[in-house]
């Protein structure tokens, strides 16, 4: 995907469906088969849609490592991929202070995170501007290996609620 000037992309990826075993920590918390086939469909879905990230931000849950790794079976593609804590623990704050800190150059930025961060990012972000499909998508709901696709106009780290446009949001079932 080739953007002009300060055009950006934001993909918001929300983890697939995960196991709940009791004793294990949240955080090594696994896909569960349905996850793993929700991912691919996910990577699927951003390749037909010629969406290839030239950054992921990657939250360090296994969950989120997984998705990703199923996300690119499917299709999906990232030029570098990075790993971060905050993205795991950091709400939306933290999710909106990684992007403004650790997109670098990126024009089109892809993070694979977690709910209700995801959810509430992309809605605070777009205020509800944008695509009408793509909002009551994402008014819906959220679940597992949902994909939201905001446009910006500016630098990273000017990134501000409001200062985005919803252009899709897709639920992606394998």
């Amino acid at each position: 995907m080739t953007l002009a000037g300060d055009d950006k992309v934001l993909m918001l990826f929300r983890h697939a469906k995960a196991e709940h075993v009791p004793g294990k920590s949240d955080v090594e918390r696994e896909l569960t088969p349905r996850g793993r086939r929700d991912a691919e469909a996910a990577g699927a879905w951003l390749h037909e849609q010629g969406l290839g990230a030239e950054l992921v931000l990657c939250s360090s849950a296994v969950r989120t490592r997984q998705t990703w790794q199923h996300a690119e079976a499917g299709g999906a593609c990232g030029e570098e991929v990075d790993f971060l804590q905050r993205l795991y623990a950091g709400g939306v704050d933290g999710v909106l202070q990684s992007i403004r800190e650790d997109s670098r150059d990126a024009q089109v930025l892809l993070v694979v995170g977690h709910n209700p961060s995801m959810a509430a990012l992309a809605s605070v972000l777009s205020e509800g501007d944008g695509s009408r499909d793509a909002h009551e998508v994402l008014a819906a709901g959220f679940p597992t290996s949902t994909v939201a696709v905001l446009r910006y106009s500016g630098k990273w780290g000017d990134l501000a609620p409001g200062t985005a446009a919803l252009e899709r949001c897709h639920v992606s079932r394998g």
